[in-house]
């Protein structure tokens, strides 16, 4: 017992001891935290003051440093300042004295045109008095001297004009000729062929001449029915074993010729048999035609056609134009625009179309008005041919202004074929006509003497007076000469117009 009570006295005493130690030990450590924490203070304080001291060092440098740069842009500044203001009172001296000078030349100026008022014064008096004098020397009115100076005037531009006529003329010619020559000569290289002339009769061969009798009939009934069925003039005369067959229509003398070799051949002949081989003959003839269009569709080689129109075309093998083949020159003027236009770029199968029915109204008959071009124009628009086609065929006799190459070129054609040397015949009476035109035309210009139709009417050449036209004059005299002619005749090809001024002196020696 007193040892458990001497232990609890032990743990007491010792818990207390310890308590005491613990206090003591709690008292010391906060003591110590007390002057760790009034320690630290008081460094961070000095730091404080330290940082501060050095942020009021660095911000007194930093100040003087930034007054310096502000001082020295001031400074800079005005040296500008100062700079512009000198340049203000250059300038503004300059404008001074620009005003100055301005004032100084308005002055002048002011005199010069008082002075100047005063010599317009005198100039017009002394002019005045010129005039009278010049009057008084030339014996000349100022009209009549404008007249005289305007006439000098009248020829000298006649003279410039003549020689730039002459200029252009020739460098036009020369390249023209040069490239035309080539172009016409390699088309009709490329096109020539035999060409017969034909006329408006037609001879059919007899083998006697008993058969003349048989062909007039009893009292003439069967030569009457045949000129009555064929609308053909039937001409039986003394020329042995022929009988001829006139008429200006060449299918209805193709259809006459038929009719009568058919019936030659059969030995019947009267009237009821000449009807019916008329109409059969007829019958024949149209199958010959659609033939004849087919096959000149198939040469042209141009495309195809509408059938009414591949008809009318072989209609044109018994045309004739001044004795030249309407269906062959037809073909010779396709052959020609398809090779001009090949060499020139063009359109080939156009120039071709258009070249190939420019002619087609000429099959028609009387009952279609209007000249052939439109006819032709209308049947190529009425079946289907294109616009271009249908304007050349319309301008290749100027009916409309040629707008298109293939228009141009089927014109160049039309007329190469026409032209040519034996193409197409006239009557002696028409040719005399031309030829006769051609002279009027010439010698009703003043100052011709003379004038003569050569070449078949395709040169006209023209004698002056020398006296009466110069030089200029003569080259003048040929574009009004040509361009008349233009206007007031129609021919095939071109016509040339030559104008001669000669000058002979004559003396005899005694």
């Amino acid at each position: 017992m007193l040892t458990v009570i001497a232990v609890l006295v032990g743990a007491v005493v010792g818990g207390a001891a310890t308590a005491a130690w613990l206090r003591a030990a709690a008292g010391s450590r906060l003591r110590e935290a007390e002057l760790t924490r009034q320690r630290l203070l008081g460094d961070a304080k000095r730091e404080a003051d330290t940082i501060r001291r050095e942020a009021q060092v660095e911000a007194r440098e930093q100040g003087i440093r930034l007054r310096a740069v502000i001082e020295e842009e001031v400074r800079d500044r005005r040296v500008e300042i100062a700079k512009i203001e000198e340049r203000i009172s250059q300038t503004e001296a300059e404008v001074d004295g620009k005003l100055t000078e301005l004032l100084r030349r308005e002055q002048g100026i002011a005199d010069r045109e008082t002075h100047l008022k005063q010599l317009q014064e005198e100039l017009k008096g002394a002019r005045d008095e010129a005039f009278q004098e010049l009057q008084r020397i030339s014996g000349l009115t100022v009209g009549e001297a404008k007249q005289h100076l305007l006439a000098r005037a009248e020829d000298l531009i006649r003279h410039e004009l003549a020689r730039s006529v002459r200029q252009l003329e020739e460098e036009a010619r020369a390249d023209a000729r040069r490239r035309a020559r080539a172009l016409v000569a390699d088309a009709l290289q490329r096109v020539a062929a035999s060409h017969t002339a034909e006329t408006t009769v037609t001879v059919v061969e007899l083998a006697s001449d008993d058969m003349k009798g048989r062909i007039i009939g009893r009292e003439g009934r069967n030569i009457r029915a045949l000129e009555h069925l064929t609308g053909v003039d039937f001409i039986i005369d003394d020329t042995p074993h022929a009988v001829v067959l006139s008429s200006f229509d060449g299918l209805r003398r193709e259809i006459a010729r038929m009719t009568l070799e058919k019936l030659i051949e059969d030995g019947r002949i009267h009237p009821a048999r000449i009807e019916e081989t008329y109409y059969q003959s007829k019958a024949e003839l149209e199958e010959y035609v659609r033939q004849a269009g087919e096959q000149a569709v198939f040469e042209a080689n141009c495309g195809e056609f509408h059938e009414e129109l591949v008809r009318i075309l072989g209609r044109l093998k018994y045309r004739t134009s001044y004795g030249q083949n309407v269906l062959k020159h037809t073909l010779e003027v396709v052959h020609l625009a398809g090779v001009m236009a090949a060499e020139l770029g063009a359109s080939a199968r156009t120039a071709k179309r258009a070249a190939l029915l420019h002619d087609i109204g000429k099959a028609m008959t009387h009952e279609v008005e209007g000249s052939h071009a439109l006819i032709s124009a209308q049947l190529a628009r009425r079946y289907g041919e294109a616009q271009g086609v249908v304007h050349a065929i319309e301008a290749h006799h100027y009916e409309e202004q040629p707008q298109t190459v293939e228009a141009v070129l089927v014109i160049a054609a039309d007329a190469i074929s026409a032209a040519r040397p034996g193409a197409r015949g006239e009557s002696l009476e028409h040719y005399i006509k031309r030829l006769e035109a051609l002279e009027e035309i010439a010698t009703a210009k003043p100052g011709v003497a003379k004038a003569y139709a050569l070449q078949a009417g395709r040169e006209i050449r023209v004698i002056v007076e020398p006296s009466e036209v110069d030089d200029d004059g003569a080259v003048l005299l040929s574009h009004e000469i040509a361009r008349e002619i233009e206007d007031q005749l129609e021919y095939p090809g071109q016509v040339k117009v030559i104008v001669i001024r000669e000058s002979r002196a004559v003396e005899v020696a005694k």
